[in-house]
């Protein structure tokens, strides 16, 4: 079974349905300039992603059966990490997974106002952080999934690339508490507040830092921090970040939400709501063209870096894969916020209530 069978740029048979997009969302660049890949290995990964699903406890047999699959988790990491060695991919898509399913148990835990049992996995998931092996076997699943796949990528590379993953992620953590404080308050981020927010609460370091295991490389300094390669990184990741904002809109509207691009342009700068949607799509759209302009420039950069040695050879093949990764993200989030069960809010019972969550904290049944 394919990935994506139901998409405008993938099909087995000529009946597959084609997904249609809503005039508003749609991107005729990305679907012309960014084709759909995806890895070899995505059937394997979505079996057994969602084997440890259940192992790890993090999602009930019921839910995994109905679910796991249409969510797509799996399909938007096979379409993004390609030419990741196979196990490498697997512990990416397994981190993947537990990042969606904390997502939703942060959003539970500040919908039925739960701040003790967030500070407490606040707390668990930091010191999870810095000592995986002595978490595997934590009482709360959450913490136990993240400390098995977060153990596995530290396995793959270096305690440096080990060291920069985990302070990327603590700020991650901190961001997620941040958003919970500004959730139970009501308190909707200035449109400046809430881009820097979000470059922490959509993880665009740590999605970043896992191109470089997929390439079986760390990358030193000089080539990460790079104008033009840490821009093309940037600009994929914002453009995935503001584009979910985009697609989530009505979903964290019927769940008053205060964290979306959107709704602070609508708070702050006075603009109706048609007007929010067209800013934010303006700025998606930016995102996309100026990686086109900003790509060739890395791409120079990469190229150079073969200077007729092992290493210089070593280092221009693993960044060009990390900078061809960072294009296929364009068509990978593209397609998972049409393909994904986690955006089709008109098919709830309760728009505001997800039908794949849990709505217990942990501990507190």
């Amino acid at each position: 079974m394919p990935a994506f069978p139901h998409s405008t740029t993938y099909s087995t048979t000529s009946t597959a349905t084609v997904v249609a997009v809503p005039p508003s969302l749609s991107l005729p660049l990305i679907e012309a300039a960014f084709p759909r890949q995806l890895h070899p290995y995505w059937p394997r990964l979505q079996e057994k992603t969602r084997t440890w699903l259940l192992e790890k406890r993090l999602m009930s047999a019921d839910k995994v059966a109905e679910y796991a699959d249409g969510l797509c988790y799996t399909d938007l990491m096979a379409g993004y990490y390609l030419g990741a060695p196979d196990d490498v991919l697997q512990a990416i898509g397994d981190f993947s997974a537990w990042f969606f399913v904390w997502d939703d148990r942060h959003d539970r835990d500040i919908v039925h106002d739960r701040p003790a049992a967030w500070r407490r996995l606040k707390a668990r998931l930091h010191r999870a952080l810095d000592s995986p092996r002595t978490h595997l076997h934590h009482e709360d699943p959450l913490v136990a999934g993240f400390a098995d796949s977060v153990g596995r990528l530290y396995s793959l590379l270096p305690r440096t690339w080990n060291g920069r993953f985990a302070r990327h992620f603590h700020a991650v953590i901190e961001a997620y508490d941040r958003e919970f404080r500004n959730r139970r308050e009501g308190i909707v981020p200035t449109v400046e507040e809430y881009l820097a927010l979000r470059r922490l609460t959509f993880a665009h370091w740590i999605w970043t830092d896992l191109l470089e295991p997929s390439a079986g490389c760390e990358l030193p300094d000089f080539v990460r921090k790079y104008p033009a390669f840490r821009r093309a990184a940037l600009l994929s990741q914002e453009f995935a970040a503001w584009y979910n904002d985009l697609c989530s809109l009505p979903k964290e509207m019927a769940g008053d939400e205060v964290h979306n691009l959107g709704i602070s342009l609508v708070t702050h700068e006075g603009l109706t709501l048609e007007e929010a949607v067209e800013e934010v799509r303006r700025r998606v759209e930016e995102c996309v063209t100026e990686f086109l302009h900003t790509e060739r420039m890395a791409l120079r950069f990469v190229e150079d870096l073969d200077d007729g040695t092992v290493r210089g050879k070593e280092l221009s093949c693993a960044a060009r894969a990390c900078l061809a990764n960072m294009r296929n993200w364009f068509s990978s989030v593209y397609w998972f916020h049409h393909e994904s069960g986690r955006y089709m809010v008109d098919s709830w019972d309760d728009r505001s209530t997800p039908p794949y969550v849990n709505n217990e904290a942990a501990g507190e049944k």
